[in-house]
């Protein structure tokens, strides 16, 4: 056999080593620290706006559902408040944002035909109808098409904290100790290494 076929072989068993690899290490996010930054951001942060004033957030990857990255920081806004000293809080304001991609890529297998990745296409001018072409594998009829749309979700709320029992008129407060003890077993850390 040609180096040439070897190697190129080699390459391709890599590549695909690698892919696999890649694809059984995604996870949906844990619940963690933020890591990354701008779109590629992941994980809760928080800022202390006021003594008793937080904005928090949680943003997940395209694996985490809507539901984890809303209960994320529900779990967030309890745990610091406890971490702060206070009992309850208050959600002022509370918004999810949806970013959506979506992609389109052709389909067009492992070769074009017996070619292999070369394939036979021809154009030509004609005066009364312009440039023309000639491919002999495209079927406008039966084109194959992969279409994705990745979703990832970025929740965030303002908090005001209390200490005391919460405000039982007010159905934005929560008690943290009880928030934490509710969600703390469906909350998934991060694996340690």
């Amino acid at each position: 056999m040609p180096k040439s076929f070897l190697k190129r072989s080699g390459a391709l068993a890599a590549l695909a080593a690698g892919a696999i690899a890649l694809g059984s290490c995604a996870t949906p996010t844990p619940y963690q620290p933020a890591t990354g930054s701008g779109s590629y951001r992941t994980g809760y942060s928080d800022e202390q706006i006021e003594a008793n004033r937080f904005r928090v957030s949680f943003a997940g990857n395209s694996l985490t559902s809507r539901e984890t990255v809303e209960r994320y920081l529900l779990y967030r806004a309890a745990e610091l408040t406890l971490q702060k000293g206070f009992d309850y809080f208050v959600l002022v304001t509370r918004d999810t944002e949806t970013k959506t991609n979506t992609y389109v890529d052709r389909n067009w297998g492992p070769s074009y035909g017996p070619w292999g990745y070369w394939r036979p296409y021809w154009r030509w001018y004609r005066p009364s109808y312009g440039w023309r072409s000639w491919d002999p594998f495209y079927d406008p009829w039966n084109d194959d098409f992969d279409v994705r749309t990745v979703s990832r979700y970025d929740a965030a709320a303002e908090i005001v904290t209390g200490n005391g029992p919460k405000p039982t008129d007010n159905v934005r407060a929560f008690d943290a100790r009880e928030v934490t003890s509710r969600l703390g077993p469906s909350i998934q850390l991060p694996k340690a290494n």
